[in-house]
């Protein structure tokens, strides 16, 4: 379930980018920004929507509410990734490996060998 989901969601990011996209803004054409032409639709409202618009709108809805079950499925998962991921717990001892005794004759060796 939780593969699925995400799969979705990365779909419906790149979809919904793609569509943001191609869209043009309110003031894309440049008389509009100049106070020629069209300009009265860059503050005023811009109808009910085309295609694009309506898409766009249901794919960031789709979007948001993946987004809260991913979080949610997300929270419930107790399975940590590793040891250390859980430090309330104390460690847990490790045997101590015992050093090797070195021999007389290596410890001479080294004593011998100028630094």
């Amino acid at each position: 379930m939780y593969e699925v989901l995400l799969v979705v969601y990365l779909l419906v990011a790149i979809t919904l980018v793609g569509l943001v996209l191609i869209q043009h803004g309110k003031g894309a054409s440049m008389g509009a920004s100049f106070g020629a032409g069209a300009s009265n639709t860059v503050f005023g409202s811009s109808g009910s929507g085309n295609f694009l618009t309506k898409s766009t709108a249901i794919l960031a809805i789709v979007f948001f509410i993946i987004s809260l079950l991913l979080g949610a499925i997300t929270n419930n998962r107790s399975k940590p990734a590793d040891a250390w991921s859980d430090l309330s717990k104390p460690a847990t001892t490790q045997q101590k490996t015992e050093k090797p005794v070195e021999k007389a004759a290596d410890v001479k060796k080294d004593a011998d060998v100028p630094n």
